[in-house]
């Protein structure tokens, strides 16, 4: 059992099965491709561009956003589940998760082994 120190309080105990099950916490977030609400996300981006018209601008976004999670659930056991952990940590990051990104993150990890 290790114990915690704590600014001027008594130690507080970690016990081996606390460890065990943050880290299968953790485990569980990487098993498979997370669920992002990709429309919300591409309207909050589209709100930010101009050029395309709004409805292109969605349809676009929501399309590579579609091949990019076909994409990370053929090659997600691939990944190291740190890199998966610290991907989807990243992603959580702002509000508007993106598979694209995701993706990104992962193949830059990946590259940089």
């Amino acid at each position: 059992m290790l114990m915690r120190e704590t600014s001027g309080k008594p130690a507080m105990p970690i016990t081996f099965s606390m460890i065990v099950l943050n880290s299968q916490l953790v485990v569980a977030v990487a098993d498979g491709v997370p669920n992002f609400d990709i429309v919300r996300s591409c309207r909050l981006d589209v709100a930010a561009t101009t050029g395309l018209s709004v409805d292109q601008s969605l349809k676009s976004c929501v399309s590579d956003e579609q091949k990019a999670k076909r994409q990370l659930a053929s090659q997600w056991p691939k990944f190291p589940a740190p890199s998966r952990v610290s991907c989807i940590s990243q992603e959580s990051i702002g509000g508007t998760p993106s598979y694209v990104s995701l993706l990104t993150c992962l193949q830059i990890g990946q590259w940089a082994r």
